[in-house]
């Protein structure tokens, strides 16, 4: 394993800041994450700035339309290596981390774009996995997927999700729509309704799947009567086929934009998220709201 050093910065982490560069790596970034409660050491399959989907809020600059690079595996694990024995045996918690969520939550697939799209998605599981039995490492450390669903179907994908079910794994799967208009205002996607619940079923069968919706009001107005009754019908007939989902992360916008339409978008109130939230959990599923 080659030596990586790691970037010094007094810099405190914040969850409206999830900058890529604090650690001063390609691959390994930690941010805190209000969803999650705690630190997730994030990884960043996409330093390319490149998904296949555009999402209008995306934090991403100069997001561009592709796929991940080829991924230096080596590189990777040396990273990952280096990063978690600084945060359990170094300073970075009392430098970098608010005490109230000095703990270590997750390991997350995330960063600047669609991580399955990475072909190399199975094997940095498995060097994932090597990696967290060398070091004492919480039993409860979740290992997140955080994908837009879409190359699912992919086999090594699914692969890469059954190892991740045997690590405590969850994947979040984006859902913010169900109307194709929806999808494609929001999300930049031509992806069909029924492909994308057949990719949803195929991740819920392999791992621990939650659906994660970000609700937000677009020239001061939030989503549609159509659109939120559209979303609230999909959830029913999908848990009355029997598809098993842990839940919902519903969520409101808690950093700017980096898309044209950036200027266009605003929170939208709690009460409004207050009262779609108490309307999920009336189908029977759970909801984690993050406003």
């Amino acid at each position: 394993m080659g030596i990586v050093t790691l970037q010094r910065t007094s810099k405190l982490l914040h969850i409206t800041d999830h900058s890529r560069d604090i650690a001063g790596m390609t691959y390994i970034y930690p941010v805190v994450s209000r969803r999650a409660g705690g630190v997730s050491i994030g990884i960043n399959l996409n330093p390319n700035n490149a998904c296949n989907w555009r999402c209008i809020y995306c934090q991403v600059p100069e997001l561009k339309r592709g796929t991940a690079p080829a991924i230096d595996l080596a590189k990777l694990e040396t990273e990952l290596g280096t990063f978690l024995h600084e945060i359990l045996y170094g300073s970075f918690m009392q430098t970098h981390v608010p005490p109230e969520v000095r703990r270590i939550n997750d390991i997350a697939f995330s960063g600047n774009g669609e991580p399955t799209s990475a072909r190399e998605f199975e094997q940095v599981v498995e060097l994932i996995a090597r990696i967290k039995a060398d070091y004492e490492l919480p039993e409860e450390l979740k290992l997140v997927l955080i994908t837009n669903g879409s190359l699912i179907d992919r086999p090594g994908v699914q692969e890469g999700l059954r190892r991740m079910a045997a690590l405590n794994g969850e994947v979040w799967f984006k859902l913010d729509s169900v109307t194709r208009e929806g999808r494609q205002h929001i999300n930049n996607t031509r992806m069909s309704l029924k492909k994308m619940r057949n990719n949803l079923q195929l991740a819920a069968s392999l791992c621990p799947t939650w659906l994660q919706t970000c609700v937000f009001q677009k020239d001061n107005a939030p989503p549609t009567r159509t659109e939120s009754d559209a979303y609230l019908t999909f959830i029913e007939e999908f848990l009355q086929e029997g598809a098993p989902l842990q839940g919902v992360l519903l969520y409101g916008l808690a950093r700017p934009s980096m898309q044209p339409e950036a200027s266009r978008l605003t929170k939208i109130s709690g009460e409004w998220m207050e009262a779609f939230s108490a309307k999920i959990e009336a189908l029977g599923l759970a909801v984690r709201l993050n406003p």
